[in-house]
C-alpha cells in the first residue's frame, strides 16, 4: 500500500459511513436540525460536497467538479440559518453531486505525482494541513467530521442503527 492507496481508502470509508447514515432518509428529513445551533443535514451535505471542490482546487487548479448556479452560495456559511427547502437539494441531487465531486477528486489524485504530495499545502492551510498529502487527508476525513451529527436525527426520527 502507497500513501495515495490509504487516502482513497480513507475517503471510501469516509462516505461510505456518510451516505449510510443518510441513504434512508427522506428529502424533507434532510431539513431536520441534530440540535440546537448545528444547521440542517442537506446544508451540512451541500458544505461537504463544496468544500470538497474547494479544497481540491486549491492544490489542483481546475479539477473539481463544476457544481450547479447558487448551490455554493446555498450552502455557505452566510446561509447557515435558511430553512428554505427550496434553496437546497434533493437527496438523490447530493449524491449525484458527492458522486461527481468524489470522483473528480479521486482522478486528480490518480494523476498526481507522487511526491507532490510531500509538497506544501496552500500557505491558508498549512496551520492544520501542512502539506499537499495532509489536505487530500482532509478531504477523505471531513465527510466522518459531520458524520456524527446525522445519529441525532435519525434517532429522533426512530430510524435503527445502521452502523
Amino acid at each position: 500500500m502507497n500513501a495515495k492507496d490509504s487516502i482513497r481508502g480513507t475517503m471510501d470509508m469516509s462516505l461510505f459511513v456518510l451516505k449510510t447514515y443518510f441513504g434512508d432518509m427522506t428529502d424533507a428529513e434532510l431539513m431536520q436540525h441534530p440540535g440546537p445551533g448545528c444547521q440542517h443535514l442537506a446544508w451540512q451535505l451541500g458544505h461537504l460536497i463544496s468544500s470538497e471542490a474547494h479544497l481540491l482546487s486549491t492544490v489542483c487548479p481546475g479539477a473539481a467538479a463544476e457544481l450547479p448556479a447558487g448551490f455554493v452560495e446555498n450552502h455557505s456559511k452566510e446561509a447557515k440559518g435558511c430553512d428554505d427547502a427550496a434553496k437546497f437539494c434533493t437527496k438523490q441531487e447530493y449524491i449525484d453531486l458527492f458522486d461527481k465531486t468524489r470522483a473528480a477528486t479521486l482522478a486528480a489524485l490518480e494523476s498526481l505525482p507522487e511526491a507532490r504530495l510531500d509538497e506544501p499545502a496552500p500557505e491558508a492551510f498549512r496551520a492544520y494541513c501542512p502539506t499537499v498529502g495532509a489536505l487530500f487527508g482532509l478531504i477523505g476525513t471531513h465527510p466522518m467530521m459531520h458524520a456524527g451529527q446525522f445519529v441525532p436525527v435519525r434517532r429522533a426520527l426512530g430510524k435503527p442503527v445502521v452502523i
